[in-house]
């Protein structure tokens, strides 16, 4: 379903999937907000999300995860549901709370061979990226998105484009908007 397709000429769409961590805990109020890890209700929807993932077959060609550590739990319960499919991971301190526009240009300095690539990181920054590069007409899951981007949630993204350095704002079609807790109830 998600998986990156050709378009009638030749070349292929990029996939941007973004990914808020699960759900953290705030149980240790001594911790520093980058060592907060999952809580249990967030490996719960890590795990829940890794199945999504499996069922749907989006195995990204790239993932870039903040360094944080609910992130790295996060991607860690992906991982596990993607088997044997080694996807490569970068950790990378500069995903963590983020601004949008930082991420875009983490995101267009991909390598143009990577056709789908999952971001896994943080609000505000994350949801305002993905505000920003879905176009305006899609108005229910945009609406949807627009409301809330809560923890443990996925915006699926498709781009025409062929480069990285070519995603701009508007230039995405949101093609799925997945929330974790929204999986549990099915």
């Amino acid at each position: 379903m998600c998986r990156p397709h050709l378009r009638s000429r030749g070349s292929l769409m990029k996939m941007l999937y973004l990914l808020r961590h699960a759900k953290s805990s705030w149980k240790d109020e001594h911790l520093d907000d980058f060592e907060r890890p999952l809580n249990k209700r967030g490996r719960a929807a890590a795990a829940v999300m890794g199945r999504y993932l499996a069922r749907q077959q989006i195995v990204p060609s790239q993932v870039l995860c903040s360094s944080s550590k609910r992130t790295r739990e996060t991607w860690s319960f992906l991982q596990e549901a993607f088997g044997t499919e080694a996807v490569p991971v970068r950790f990378e301190k500069g995903v963590y709370m983020a601004e949008p526009i930082a991420l875009l240009r983490r995101v267009r300095r991909l390598d143009d061979s990577l056709v789908s690539v999952m971001v896994i990181g943080h609000n505000p920054g994350l949801e305002l990226l993905a505000l920003s590069l879905v176009a305006e007409g899609e108005q229910d899951l945009r609406g949807r998105l627009a409301t809330k981007f809560p923890t443990g949630t996925l915006a699926v993204l498709e781009a025409e484009i062929d480069a990285w350095t070519d995603l701009r704002p508007g230039c995405c079609r949101l093609l799925d908007f997945v929330r974790a807790r929204d999986l549990v109830k099915t």
